[in-house]
């Protein structure tokens, strides 16, 4: 079969490489759509990251590059292995992509995404969804209902987003603020949006800006060059301030202007992965007792983001910006979100095409 492999920063190959194997436990996908994750344009800018280099082999995985590459995916099970009773050949489906230890406690209620070694299926070994086919354990297979299977790619990243939402505490008729509309900030707002909240949205970008008015993810645009963003709030929320902020961008000032937008009490979600160490105004967080959370990944999170979806509470169509075959993927996909991300939210592939 097809898949696209990493070898090293910006050295991505088209190979044929063997079917993976059925095993007890597991199941078989036809992959349809797999989306390209920010995560995936680091490791080819800066990486290796979250992929382990050549030699050094990954703790749970055993893995090392070059690996299939590719972890926001959609498919078809095609085959069920000895001891899989719940499932049907022909259900349409989407992976939990994580590389956790077999004896970690994945039910209800367990932060397994905090668990040692943790990583992520099409990073850190175990196949990916930049291939034709894959298998894997039965405990990250999630059926999908009538979903169309393009836009049932975007449930990975849309987890993400769900799961800094459950982090932040928010409820319907809160207001929230959100640092930065690139993909994670425009399907975090949709999430908010979709669970009852009224959202605002900073960004600078006029495409992003029109991308969160056409998607309906946001009840204003807020543009710093255009005031300060800070006051904006105030004033749309009677003098008060958001209740909860997401800070999506990477982007000190955004931080800034999160921590002075905010409520005293409220509660800022750090959602994106920073290449650096920020300063923070520690002597405003601190005075206004502003709540500071990480969030990574998800946990539990892929049922009650399905159903949104397939509820139809949240249409995920309008985030999808580019669709393309496995032979484009450097030129059409990683090339167009690292030179034109302004005008993409989620370029998906099918690895069959």
């Amino acid at each position: 079969m097809r898949a696209a492999r990493y070898y090293d920063r910006k050295d991505i190959r088209i190979e044929e490489i063997p079917e993976p194997t059925l095993l007890p436990g597991t199941v078989a996908i036809d992959v349809a759509w797999c989306g390209i994750c920010g995560t995936d344009l680091h490791e080819y800018l800066e990486g290796p990251i979250f992929i382990p280099p050549a030699g050094h082999p990954h703790p749970i995985s055993g893995e090392s590059a070059p690996v299939t590459i590719g972890h926001e995916f959609s498919g078809t099970i095609t085959a069920l292995g000895e001891g899989v009773t719940d499932l049907t050949v022909g259900e349409n489906v989407v992976v939990e992509p994580y590389i956790i230890a077999d004896d970690v406690d994945t039910s209800p209620g367990q932060s397994y995404q905090l668990s040692k070694d943790m990583n992520f299926i099409g990073l850190g070994g175990r196949g990916g969804g930049l291939a034709e086919k894959i298998v894997v354990q039965r405990r990250w297979v999630h059926p999908i209902g009538d979903v169309p299977l393009d836009a049932a790619a975007l449930i990975e990243p849309l987890s993400v987003a769900h799961h800094a939402f459950v982090r932040s505490g928010a409820h319907a008729g809160q207001t929230a603020l959100v640092g930065g509309a690139g993909p994670i900030g425009l399907l975090t707002a949709a999430i908010l949006k979709a669970e009852g909240l009224t959202v605002y949205i900073s960004e600078l970008s006029e495409a992003r800006k029109a991308k969160a008015l056409s998607t309906g993810v946001a009840d204003a645009i807020l543009d710093p060059r255009e005031g300060n963003v800070a006051d904006r709030v105030r004033e749309l929320t009677g003098g008060a301030g958001a209740d909860v902020a997401f800070e999506c961008s990477s982007v000190p000032v955004v931080l800034d202007t999160l921590i002075d937008a905010v409520r005293p009490g409220a509660v800022i979600v750090n959602v994106s992965i920073w290449g650096h160490k920020p300063e923070v105004d520690m002597p405003k967080l601190v005075l206004k007792e502003i709540d500071l959370r990480g969030t990574i990944g998800y946990a539990g999170d892929h049922p009650a983001t399905i159903e949104l979806v397939r509820s139809g509470k949240l249409d995920l169509a309008p985030f999808i910006t580019g669709r393309i075959g496995l032979d484009g993927l450097i030129s059409e996909g990683f090339e167009q979100l690292i030179n034109n991300n302004e005008h993409h939210v989620k370029i998906i592939v099918n690895p069959r095409a």
